[in-house]
């Protein structure tokens, strides 16, 4: 007959006393007993059960939050594929010995999960590096076709849709402009934008596109004053679910994200993000917004709108509260034209050259560099982020125009208690938002962010 300290679990009444060995406690160990009692390690190499203490008087049920949960055996497996990807997106081409070293994953592992992926095609050998001592080493790559994805970005004067593989080249892209953005037409857009850019795909690269992510303003249709749209129609955005209407046209998986953050995932993967581990972004374009990343990944937090930078307060002439998106958009510069009887399309023909705006074009600049600085403190003013990153829908120079200014109205700022950013220009552009769309499925399915947790 079994004593009760051989029961698995012991009876309650026995828990507090009980001393177990930890080859017995391994045996019998349930997540349920988290859930009712504290695990004690002994100086004697024994385990005591021990009773739930309370460090705080009871206020009623708390909510709380769960932290991380736990893994299993593929959930692990599945993190350090997502880890090598990463690494390899990041650093380039490496060779297994040196991706087990920046992974602290034994060669042995590292090496079955290589195979692993280049037999899938996702990827590449390229040429053996000799020199050192013993045979020449490989270096891997992220195979260029291995994976495409779709992207689009829906913004407030056009819609942009491309294939981009897993590079971040852009493979094919179609362009749609409009005075302001409706769902019929953006929906038939993509209809017909899908089916023209698979039609042009091999059967193999048809099999290797993993999905579309769409990037859109956050709450598109309370902006129908600023983009000259009827409130009434415009309304019909909000009710709008991206994923039941592609659904009717495409069986493939849709991700949808907010479009500036999707212009700070693609500056962060394919351009200066690389240099930060903490920065704020800021994109330019008929509306200004923003993204945050932290710890090197970017952050979209629980609603998936973190930094919502437009946002940001502002004053107008009169000391009036505005927006930084009243104050540091191209849609002021547009108005501008309007004024002097240009036609504000021309600010958005591709290539773009703006040289013959030049008398509107220069102080919009200016303006826009004075409320990008003041921008930039507040934003480090709660976290301390070392640069600050500019890019928009615009020539490249005047971007560098813009950003050098900024860099001078910083300097005269009242910084105190504050550390000033460094002011950088982002390399991405005017694809930036539809980029970083493409790589939400490429994130949901293949690489690793401080956003996903592991699969359990």
């Amino acid at each position: 007959m079994q004593t009760c300290c051989e029961q698995a679990p012991p009876p309650r009444k026995c828990m507090s006393a009980c001393l177990l060995t930890p080859s017995w406690w391994r045996g019998i160990l349930d997540p349920s007993i988290y859930k009712s009692t504290l695990f004690t390690y002994s100086l004697l190499t024994t385990f005591r059960f021990t009773e739930g203490v309370s460090m705080v008087p009871a206020m009623g049920e708390p909510i709380i939050r769960t932290v991380s949960r736990g893994v299993n055996q593929s959930g692990v497996r599945d993190h350090n594929v997502r880890l090598l990807l990463t690494l390899l997106q990041r650093h380039g081409p490496m060779a297994g010995s040196d991706l087990a070293r920046l992974a602290n994953l034994s060669p042995q592992t590292v090496s079955i999960i290589l195979r692993e992926l280049e037999s899938e095609g996702l990827l590449a050998r390229g040429t053996p590096v000799k020199g050192r001592v013993g045979k020449p080493s490989i270096p891997m790559r992220l195979a260029e076709g291995g994976v495409l994805s779709l992207g689009c970005k829906i913004g407030r004067r056009s819609a942009v849709l491309l294939l981009a593989d897993f590079r971040g080249t852009v493979r094919q892209e179609l362009r749609l402009t409009y005075d302001y953005p409706m769902p019929e037409a953006i929906f038939a857009f993509l209809r017909q934008g899908i089916d023209t850019i698979l039609s042009q795909c091999s059967p193999e690269e048809r099999s290797r596109v993993c999905g579309i992510g769409i990037g859109t303003p956050f709450e598109l249709w309370k902006w129908s004053e600023l983009v000259g749209a009827p409130a009434k129609d415009f309304a019909s955005w909000r009710h709008v679910d991206y994923q039941a209407e592609l659904a009717r046209f495409t069986d493939l998986p849709v991700q949808v994200v907010n479009d500036a953050t999707a212009g700070c995932q693609a500056e962060h993967i394919y351009g200066r993000g690389k240099e930060f581990r903490d920065y704020a972004y800021f994109f330019i374009g008929a509306f200004v917004g923003g993204g945050i990343v932290l710890n090197h990944s970017v952050y979209q937090g629980h609603l998936g709108n973190a930094g919502a930078l437009g946002s940001l307060r502002s004053f107008g002439p009169q000391g009036e509260s505005q927006q930084l998106i009243d104050t540091a958009s191209i849609h002021l510069l547009e108005a501008r034209l309007v004024e002097h009887g240009h036609d504000p399309r021309e600010l958005w023909t591709q290539p773009q050259d703006w040289s013959g705006f030049g008398r509107l074009v220069d102080p919009w600049i200016g303006r826009t560099a004075q409320e990008l600085a003041k921008a930039s403190l507040s934003v480090c003013a709660v976290i301390d982020f070392e640069a600050i990153v500019i890019d928009g829908a615009f020539p490249d120079a005047v971007k560098h125009e813009l950003v050098e200014r900024t860099r001078r109205y910083l300097i005269n700022q009242d910084m105190r208690g504050l550390v000033a950013p460094q002011i950088e220009a982002g390399v991405v552009g005017f694809n930036a938002r539809a980029i970083g769309a493409a790589t939400s499925p490429l994130f949901e399915r293949y690489f690793l962010n401080g956003n996903l947790r592991l699969r359990g």
